[in-house]
């Protein structure tokens, strides 16, 4: 145990630096600088440590990918597009019990494979359906969870930032990450449909009918749907179709989905100098903010691992668990644990290559390492979702909070949350106990 002394430390240091409130990518850079001369780690080890943050994240093509699928999220957002499609599927689904609130689930589905901006997309629902939801006197607790889960989607469904992270960080393809991580965010959408379906058969006063607008036929909203559906659904399959097809690479289908993007806000008439200026300083500031991230926790993972921290976590692991199941259920209950605090970014650069090569390691009937690890990047994925809605730090509530009226209350979004976090929990359990739902589609490898 008194090997582990160090890394022991450095663990319980990085928690207190996130307790205090200081920027966690400061937080984890000193502390393994701190550590550096704590450990009388050589000096000329931090050289290496800047040489592989030179070649390994700025100077990296497959990061390029990140500030296009940020830019093409915000142009659409600005577009209208989404806008368009709920009023369509709101005048389909008006006339029963939870219209709006199934209707504002199918929009997230359709714009998390268009765009992978949660606080955009939550604040984007939020201004659209939630004044209209507490109009038509739903639920509050329905509405705030419903507009919560269904905006955190796009960090799951591709195009999604987190896999480009996720894949670069455990080194195997995005393409197959992309293909593996659709049909779990498709059952997710599937499963908070389904539970409004549910609740609103059983009780349909907490989500009354809609009594808005003119009353039209199924035929004539189904037109007007299928007309709004066909620009988000030729971006989609422009980006991922491309990827899939083998004709474009991850980081110029992104360039790709950012200039589709731009092109669809211009036919919207959207395209102002306002927009693409406002697009452009998010893109910029989201994008720092990754790669700041990501610098800290290189320095940290580094000297982590260069004190034993490596040994002390398979030491560790292998003392609790005693298969690989029980292994993977023990690193995805600490993953639930952990989002409770902190974002998806820092979990994925500091956990991640800390137990990937455990997981890599066990036999769990695949036919090689790196198919485990596309099945393991995913599920890592759906659970890290998760982290948006948990309180007390879950992003997508404040999100939520920051445009909601007085009269709905944290207390609610909180309470309104906890049935679509059990969903969450469903669907990881779903994908570990039935892997071919990441592994089944073409994109996958399994040579």
């Amino acid at each position: 145990m008194t090997e582990y002394i160090l890394p022991i430390a450095m663990v319980l240091m990085l928690v207190g630096g996130i307790f205090t409130g200081y920027p966690v990518a400061l937080v984890l850079a000193g502390v393994g600088i701190l550590f550096t001369f704590i450990g009388d780690v050589p000096l000329i080890f931090l050289n290496t440590i800047s040489s592989r943050i030179f070649t390994g994240t700025l100077t990296n093509w497959l990061m390029m990918a990140v500030p296009l699928f940020v830019f093409m999220g915000l142009m659409l957002e600005k577009s209208n597009i989404a806008r368009n499609l709920l009023l369509a599927l709101e005048r389909l689904f008006a006339q029963r019990p939870g219209g709006l609130a199934l209707s504002v689930t199918i929009v997230g589905v359709v714009m998390a494979a268009s765009t992978g901006i949660i606080g955009a997309s939550v604040v984007m629902l939020g201004l659209m359906a939630l004044p209209v939801m507490l109009k038509q006197k739903y639920s509050m607790r329905l509405a705030a969870g419903t507009i919560c889960s269904a905006g955190t989607l796009g960090i799951l469904i591709p195009p999604s930032i987190m896999l480009v992270l996720v894949g670069d960080i455990l080194q195997i393809s995005i393409g197959d990450l992309f293909m593996g991580a659709v049909i779990p965010g498709l059952i997710l959408g599937g499963l908070y449909a389904l539970y409004i379906l549910v609740t609103t058969h059983i009780d349909p006063s907490i989500a009354p009918p809609s009594e808005r607008g003119e009353k039209v036929s199924t035929l004539e909203a189904l037109a007007v749907l299928v007309k709004h559906l066909i620009a988000p659904v030729l971006l989609i399959l422009g980006v991922l179709g491309s990827i899939v097809a083998g004709v474009a690479t991850p980081t110029e289908a992104a360039a790709i989905g950012a200039l589709g993007a731009t092109i669809l806000a211009a036919v919207m008439r959207q395209l102002t100098w306002k927009n693409l200026v406002d697009c452009v300083q998010e893109t910029a500031l989201t994008t720092a903010m990754i790669l700041t991230v990501a610098i800290g926790a290189t320095v940290f993972s580094a000297i982590f691992k260069r004190v034993g921290g490596d040994y002390m976590i398979e030491d560790a692991v292998m003392a609790i668990a005693s298969g690989p199941y029980q292994t993977l259920f023990l690193i995805m209950g600490l993953i639930f644990v952990l989002g409770f605090f902190l974002e998806w970014i820092e979990i994925s650069y500091v956990v991640l290559p800390l137990f990937a090569p455990v997981i890599a390691g066990l036999d769990f009937g695949f036919e090689n390492s790196a198919i485990t690890l596309t099945w393991f990047a995913v599920l890592v994925a759906v659970n890290l979702q998760t982290s948006f809605l948990t309180p007390p730090f879950g992003y997508a509530l404040f999100y939520l909070r920051g445009i909601a009226p007085p009269e709905l209350g944290i207390r609610d979004i909180y309470a309104g949350i906890v049935p679509f976090v059990l969903i969450q929990i469903l669907g990881l359990l779903l994908c570990i106990l039935f892997p071919a739902l990441v592994l089944w589609l073409p994109g996958v490898t399994v040579n």
